[in-house]
Formats: structure tokens, sequence, C-alpha cells
């Protein structure tokens, strides 16, 4: 096991998934497809990777990024109001 970090997508559809598999991918952070969150490489995180590995795509992350919900997307850019 390294110490590094992972990048979790989910990549398929949470319709029709047994009741505990949504559960594990809430408790990773992955609610819409194409969504991604980061965690450190832990046995408690692989194990859930195991779990729902049909579902997801993982990929390892190299470098200092933050772990986490939305850490893959970029926030949206607020709109200016003039009065």
């Amino acid at each position: 096991m390294s110490s590094g970090k992972l990048k979790i997508s989910l990549v398929r559809s949470r319709i029709g998934l047994l009741p505990g598999h949504v559960r594990t991918l809430e408790a990773l952070g992955l609610r819409r497809i194409r969504a991604s969150v980061v965690h450190h490489d832990t046995p408690m995180v692989r194990g859930m990777i195991a779990r729902v590995s049909y579902a997801i795509e993982v990929m390892p992350v190299a470098g200092d990024v933050p772990t986490g919900r939305g850490t893959a997307t970029a926030a949206r850019p607020t709109k200016e109001r003039s009065e």
C-alpha cells in the first residue's frame, strides 16, 4: 500500500444498485455521474473501492492535491451585480 492519494470518479449511475452500494458511494462523496473526489490511499478507502469497483474509476494522484468532495472541479464563477 502506498501513502499517496487516489482520484475516484463515478462512471455508472446509482440507479439500480444495491442500497448498501449506494450508501458506500455516498460515503465516498460520489453523488453524481462523472463526479470525482480525492481520498488518501488507506485500507478503509480501498475496501470501499473494492465494494463498488464496477461503478467507479480509480486513478493515483501525484502531488499535493486537497482531499474531500469537489476537489476535481473548479468553482463556478460568480456574476457581478450592477445596481
